[in-house]
């Protein structure tokens, strides 16, 4: 194992939800909220909700995360309503959004202080696939400071899966990749890319979307919370 000078990580799905993938922690709202959908039709919604907002400019620089939500959930309800899965006129939207970004907050109590443990003694560089926004979120939730600098999808036009987005992290960084180590909670958009480029890497696995191809010994390290890094790192 090389020594690890630099920590390259993503945000959605790692630090906000630490180690829960988007889709679930809104299904979990829905089904407390009793919208009657099965499931099989909010992961259809989610699909398009996600891909609308690569395409289409819904949101802006200055929108914060709770913006965010209550676009992304506006547009899954949209969906299940023209597709009848849902009657027309539903409520619950804002509802699930609200819940949501109260649900963010909880977890926030409990990674900001292990991003502040790792900024005090490596650079730390946020690779994402975003909308733009990504500044003013970390402003909102007090976590830039914790950034030496940003990597976001729709601002430099790489997108994760692609390891590029990746290669750009680390020429961010300013250290050779085998001295970085890449956390996240995505096996093929986090792990599988960043040992493309020569990075170390630990898989955060979690609720994921599924349906992913596994291989258990490519990621360095494994964990399941996103404190274990602190152990992990002897920190």
């Amino acid at each position: 194992m090389e020594t690890i000078k630099g920590i390259i990580l993503d945000y959605g799905g790692t630090i906000d939800t630490n180690s829960r993938h988007w889709a679930e922690v809104l299904w979990e709202q829905y089904v407390a909220q009793g919208i009657p959908v099965e499931k099989s039709a909010f992961r259809e919604a989610y699909v398009y909700g996600e891909r609308t907002l690569a395409k289409e400019k819904h949101i802006y620089p200055e929108d914060d995360f709770r913006r965010v939500l209550y676009v992304k959930t506006a547009l899954q309800f949209d969906y299940l309503i023209s597709k009848g899965f849902l009657p027309v006129g539903s409520k619950g939207a804002e509802d699930v959004a609200e819940r949501s970004y109260a649900y963010v907050l909880r977890v926030l109590e409990k990674t900001r202080p292990v991003l502040e443990k790792l900024a005090a003694h490596y650079p730390l560089v946020l690779v994402s696939n975003f909308y733009g926004n990504i500044h003013t979120i970390l402003e909102d939730f007090g976590l830039s400071t914790y950034f030496s600098d940003i990597v976001e999808s729709s601002i430099v036009g790489l997108r994760k899966p692609d390891p590029a987005i990746y290669a750009l992290g680390v020429e961010r960084m300013g250290l050779p990749a085998q001295n970085i180590l890449v956390i996240g909670d995505s096996f093929s958009k986090d792990v599988v890319p960043a040992k493309a480029v020569g990075c170390q890497a630990v898989w955060l696995q979690g609720e994921g979307w599924g349906g992913e191809e596994i291989d258990p010994a490519l990621p360095d390290y494994t964990i399941s919370d996103l404190t274990e890094i602190l152990m992990l790192l002897h920190l």
